[in-house]
């Protein structure tokens, strides 16, 4: 008669033990992978922002080549602010948003809007505080390097005794160097902030139309004590870099 041995009679399923195992072992595993995976769809995000900075470059291209070369300048001193700009460069950016009908002379409200390439995917604040335009205009565009060097922070937000003015493309000293358009805020760090901050980094476009991801700290001080590419110190006919 064959002896009857432990082995004959073992469990075909999983101890607890083993399960707790397994699921600690996942656990761990879930906890390491976790953040890789977040850290590339934010690299993802970070190329896809850097890549409509690049089309935006191409917009602006487009049109100084049908303004005599001059950037745009509507005799609004707001327009630094993504909101803003877009309307003189709708054409060219292939937006097809138009003016709130209940308040169409505000700049600001937009309806049927499909921002596409004025949006960062990382921006969480955009699509209800600033129409989903992620993006700023450097005002250093539309005023003289004069001025600029005696303008504060408060004059970007109300009206005051700089004028706006076309400023020519051949008058920009540095094009690898001065910014043209950038991120408003760090979208890519946290917590997220304005130009108007020493801390985080952003994605930036440049005059000659290459795109670059700096920290705030890599940005000259402008006039204003900030890394502030509107108030850029002599303006277009000086330099954000070092």
């Amino acid at each position: 008669m064959t002896p009857i041995t432990r082995s004959r009679f073992r469990p075909l399923g999983f101890t607890l033990i083993e399960l707790l195992v397994v699921v600690a072992i996942i656990a761990i595993l879930a906890a390491m992978l976790f953040p890789v995976f977040s850290r590339a769809r934010e690299a993802a995000r970070k190329a896809t922002c850097a890549s409509n900075l690049r089309q935006i470059g191409i917009s602006f291209a487009m049109y100084l080549s049908d303004y005599d070369d001059c950037y745009p300048n509507t005799g609004d001193p707001y327009l630094w602010m993504g909101r803003r700009w877009r309307w003189p460069l709708q054409p060219y950016l292939a937006l097809r948003a138009s003016r709130d009908p209940a308040n169409p002379s505000d700049p600001d409200l937009s309806v049927n809007s499909d921002p596409a390439i004025l949006f960062c995917p990382s921006d969480a604040s955009d699509p209800s505080q600033y129409d989903s335009t992620s993006y700023g205009y450097s005002a250093a565009f539309y005023h003289t390097p004069a001025d600029v060097n005696k303008m504060s922070t408060a004059d970007l937000y109300q009206p005051g005794p700089f004028p706006c003015v076309s400023v020519s493309a051949s008058t920009v000293a540095s094009p690898s160097s001065k910014a043209l358009v950038a991120e408003w805020t760090t979208n890519h760090e946290f917590p997220p902030v304005g130009w108007w901050d020493w801390h985080g980094a952003r994605n930036y476009l440049f005059v000659d139309g290459h795109c670059k991801y700096l920290q705030a700290t890599r940005i000259s001080p402008a006039v204003n004590g900030w890394p502030d590419i509107n108030l850029t110190l002599n303006g277009v006919a000086g330099s954000d870099l070092p």
